[in-house]
């Protein structure tokens, strides 16, 4: 356990992906032209994400005590992740996604997500010694407020950098867990839920969701303009990278490349500018396959800088 860059709070799952030319209406059926099995859920996509960019990460999480649960442990540890840090939960089944994606990338989730394969307050205060002890801890917001916001905290009290990724169902907990945030990461529609309002719509609306973010406690901002690109908001610095230009199968996974992205620039110091076309690219390396598997091999994430278009 010790000597981890980074470790990640969030969700671990089964991820069936099911690519169809056409989602069926009601009583209606339809072939399944690709079918894959993956380890899932935002907090394991974002560790294996971090593995594939050589950084030495762990993942906290929950699986049951099922087969289900074996199997994504082990995949998990074939990704160079440690797991030591994963909960089985006895009596409860491992989380399951399933994602339906249609021929013109646009994605359907259903989810089968028990209660108890959600962290709590206790089980990320059991952890706080792995959290202390990580450069970086990675909080994926979909996990209940109260274990997000103890992960903040013992990250905060060490001193180690805290990377925000969404935003909390509870609104509530919005100005508590942005004040000890080094960083947040928000897709359109958490920024809009973050600020009360809607979702940033072009280029000019994405910077100004970034700065009046920024002004709540991080030090960088990134915010998704759907379909457009992405706002970065830093002190004294401000950019707007749009989206590589190259086809999408599956855009599931690519918020998660871009958390670990954003994550192993900070890590190797990166400037700003370098960093936010890097998440970029890596966002673009994978909404090319099915799945929200990153795949972020160094060639595929160079071969997207060359396509982001220069503004």
């Amino acid at each position: 356990m010790t000597g981890l860059d980074a470790i990640v709070v969030g969700q671990v799952a089964r991820d069936l992906v099911l690519l169809v030319d056409e989602v069926p209406g009601p009583s209606g059926t339809a072939p399944v032209r690709c079918r894959r099995e993956l380890l899932g859920g935002k907090g394991a996509n974002q560790a294996v994400g971090l593995a594939q960019l050589g950084i030495r990460v762990g993942l906290l999480g929950v699986v049951g005590e099922d087969e289900v649960g074996d199997r994504l442990l082990g995949r998990a540890r074939s990704d160079g992740i440690d797991v030591a840090p994963v909960l089985r939960r006895p009596d409860t089944p491992s989380a399951l996604i399933v994602d339906v994606v249609d021929a013109r990338a646009h994605w359907r989730y259903l989810e089968d997500i028990p209660e108890a394969t959600l962290l709590s307050e206790e089980d990320v205060t059991g952890a706080a010694e792995v959290l202390r002890a990580a450069r970086a801890v990675v909080v994926q917001l979909q996990q209940p407020l109260p274990a997000a916001l103890a992960a903040t905290r013992h990250a905060r009290d060490a001193g180690r950098l805290v990377v925000l990724d969404g935003a909390p169902e509870d609104p509530d907990g919005s100005a508590e867990l942005l004040s000890r945030a080094d960083v947040l990461r928000a897709d359109a529609r958490e920024a809009g839920l973050l600020l009360g309002g809607d979702p940033p719509k072009d280029a000019d609306a994405g910077l100004r969701a970034g700065r009046d973010l920024a002004a709540r406690g991080p030090a960088l901002v990134a915010v998704e303009v759907a379909g457009e690109g992405n706002a970065f908001v830093w002190p004294g610095g401000e950019l707007f990278v749009p989206l590589s230009e190259t086809p999408t199968v599956d855009s599931t996974g690519a918020g998660d490349a871009f958390v670990a992205a954003v994550t192993a620039g900070l890590l190797r110091d990166d400037p700003y500018p370098r960093l936010a076309r890097y998440a970029v690219a890596a966002a673009g390396a994978t909404v090319g396959h099915p799945g929200g598997r990153p795949a972020l091999a160094p060639e595929a994430i160079e071969a997207q800088l060359a396509r982001i278009p220069e503004r």
